[in-house]
């Protein structure tokens, strides 16, 4: 579905119990325009990504996005990544940065850019609290130092406001510099901290409407053009909807309930 012109998405993390395929298969059943692709450096084949484009293809679902990519001391599996969102025709990388410091990350990340920009594929900078580019500033820093037209940070609203980040901070960007956010990703939560940043972020998001975070001004700051990802990773929604397809509908109905009010 769209709201109005903005392409909506379903972010892989709903369904992390579901391989690649069967997610895009869910997602085209429940009415999604578009999904993410999850990428597991241990199982993903050349058959995997066979069997993921032709399900894209017969249900014209786009990928908007693969992830991730975590670039640490030991290297990373971006490589072999960008041949894989070439070969299911994904848009974007999503890459993080786990345990290296800003400058080696910088490195790395430009000549990701690279690779990816070959194929077509945007590159985007992803910001955590408990990663190494933390917020929103230092994701801007790392694309100032690449200088690559397909580099972009994504802006998870829930990251953003959990390192201190505000609607403002992402106005003042669409404003200056709007093709840097072709994507954001979207969840509800608690307004206020909880005591564990990382379990929340993996676990405990919440659908849209449920929670305390500015979703509505979080949304009205970015540029038209850019997609949203819902980034709902929830231990209690997996539970409470255990099949795959009923639960990124209720993800798409709920959605679009608050983005269309």
């Amino acid at each position: 579905m769209r709201d109005q012109d903005r392409l909506l998405s379903v972010a892989a993390g709903v369904c992390p119990e579901v391989g690649p395929a069967d997610f895009v298969s869910a997602s085209a059943a429940a009415g999604w325009d578009a999904c993410g692709i999850w990428f597991d450096a241990t199982t993903w084949s050349d058959a995997i990504a066979t069997e993921v484009r032709r399900r894209l293809d017969d249900t014209g679902v786009i990928a908007l996005d693969m992830e991730p990519v975590f670039v640490t001391p030991d290297g990373d599996h971006g490589d072999r990544m960008v041949d894989a969102a070439a070969a299911v025709g994904a848009r974007h990388l999503l890459v993080v940065a786990r345990g290296v410091d800003a400058g080696r990350f910088a490195d790395r990340f430009g000549e990701l850019c690279d690779l990816a920009a070959e194929q077509g594929i945007g590159c985007s900078v992803e910001f955590m609290a408990f990663m190494s580019i933390r917020t929103l500033s230092e994701s801007i820093a790392v694309l100032d130092a690449v200088q690559r037209p397909n580099a972009s940070v994504l802006i998870d609203n829930l990251h953003l406001h959990r390192t201190g980040g505000t609607v403002a901070d992402v106005a003042g960007l669409a404003a200056t510099a709007p093709g840097r956010l072709p994507y954001a990703q979207l969840c509800d939560a608690p307004a206020a901290d909880p005591v564990d940043l990382y379990t929340e972020a993996i676990d405990g998001r919440a659908v849209l409407g449920s929670g305390g975070l500015p979703i509505d001004g979080f949304v009205d700051a970015l540029p038209e053009h850019t997609a949203l990802s819902m980034e709902i990773r929830s231990a209690r929604l997996r539970a409470a909807r255990p099949d795959p397809t009923e639960r990124v509908r209720h993800v798409l109905v709920t959605s679009s309930t608050v983005l269309r009010r």
